[in-house]
């Protein structure tokens, strides 16, 4: 009888402890809630990366995403203010918004140097925000370097074009630019 009962008991143990296989196809259910916190966008809908149409709308300042620099420098030029000053009041009014400053340079100097410039150029977007009221946890800032140019040239025209810092958007619900 112990011979049986042994065999048994061991198929019994593997067999309660074998898994059944898990569709990993389909996510973990997501309690959806609403009262997020998350301030509304104005209206106006959504675009189809699923941003605020005043976020891309051409009519809107909000669409204009590039700040640009001089040669070697860094520092936001007056021009400039306005439009940084508008994106700060639009993620005070929205902070479930969350954005990413790209800074880049044009072609000329050494990827280590052109590296540095673009974090520079990021990190001055991203003070004049916080210091405008967005909050530290919705920006965030980093170098291309000259690794994304806006135009391929190799004249003036083109460098001037190449030296910015891109501001991207993410929704609340993680979709958006970047």
């Amino acid at each position: 009888m112990k011979k049986l009962l042994i065999p048994a008991l061991l198929s019994a143990l593997i067999v309660g402890c074998s898994s059944t296989p898990v569709d990993e196809t389909s996510g973990a259910p997501v309690d959806s809630r609403s009262g997020s916190g998350v301030a509304p966008v104005t209206a106006g809908g959504l675009d189809s990366r699923g941003l605020p149409k005043e976020l891309t709308d051409p009519k809107s300042v909000l669409s204009q995403r590039s700040i640009y620099f001089d040669l070697d420098k860094y520092e936001v030029k007056d021009e400039y203010k306005d439009l940084v000053a508008a994106h700060a009041k639009y993620l005070v009014a929205n902070k479930g918004f969350k954005v990413l400053i790209q800074g880049n340079t044009d072609e000329r100097g050494s990827r280590e140097y052109n590296l540095s410039l673009g974090q520079k150029r990021s990190d001055a977007v991203k003070r004049s925000l916080t210091l405008l009221g967005a909050r530290e946890d919705q920006v965030e800032s980093v170098s291309l370097g000259e690794e994304k140019p806006k135009n391929p040239g190799h004249d003036e025209a083109a460098w001037a074009e190449n030296r910015r810092a891109d501001i991207l958007y993410r929704a609340p619900d993680g979709r958006g630019e970047f």
